[in-house]
């Protein structure tokens, strides 16, 4: 969205009341600065492009309907049971039934493609994040996962100080992040990549962790 005024502080405030937020909250670009020209003539105004800023609980809404349009043209026996707000940049999406195994598939890896694809679609034509609950299987995941980071940290962090888990795939290295981060504030933690693997690094903090991934 194009905005137009004679100065920026104008052009700026204008931009915040079209979208009703604070000026604190817009992402704008100056496309032109404005110009007094000779004698009142040439003058140009000031014009910003602003990145609109999008209402998660309209989001929610609308990925609702989405969602249950998609799923309702599915030869499976699932539906949406929720669509909330997970934090401030992701939305929770809750999908159960009879057929809800289906959609995980071995080892999660259908689930892994379905997040995929719906984080992007999300993320692409709204800008928030997806986190993608399937009957229990994240909850599961996080269960056995934090069993073995708890031993992750006991016999590498506690004795070492740093250390790099086993590859993780798919969702569970997003998944171990958010563990890692939680339980050693005072570390670095993120995620790496290797011939083609994820897995977790923790270290020395030297400066703050950054986010990382998809949920």
């Amino acid at each position: 969205m194009r905005v137009e005024a004679k100065t920026l502080e104008e052009a700026y405030q204008k931009a915040a009341d079209i979208l009703k937020c604070s000026v604190a909250d817009l992402k704008a670009e100056v496309i032109q600065y404005p110009t007094k020209g000779f004698l009142g003539l040439f003058s140009k105004p000031a014009i910003i492009e602003v990145e609109e800023v999008l209402d998660i609980n309209k989001v929610i809404e609308k990925v609702k309907k989405e969602l249950d349009s998609l799923f309702d043209k599915l030869c499976f026996d699932v539906k949406v049971i929720e669509v909330s707000k997970y934090n401030e940049d992701t939305i929770f999406v809750h999908i159960d039934g009879e057929d809800a195994a289906l959609l995980i598939g071995k080892e999660g890896f259908r689930y892994n493609a379905l997040n995929y694809m719906l984080y992007n679609y999300i993320h692409q034509k709204y800008g928030f994040k997806l986190r993608l609950e399937i009957a229990e299987f994240i909850k599961n995941q996080k269960e056995k996962l934090e069993e073995y980071l708890d031993f992750f940290i006991k016999e590498k962090i506690e004795k070492r100080g740093y250390g790099r888990t086993k590859p993780l795939n798919g969702i569970l290295a997003f998944l171990a992040l958010e563990i890692l981060r939680e339980k050693l504030p005072e570390k670095y933690v993120n995620i790496k990549e290797r011939n083609g693997e994820k897995y977790i690094v923790v270290g020395e903090k030297h400066g703050n962790n950054s986010s990382t991934g998809n949920t």
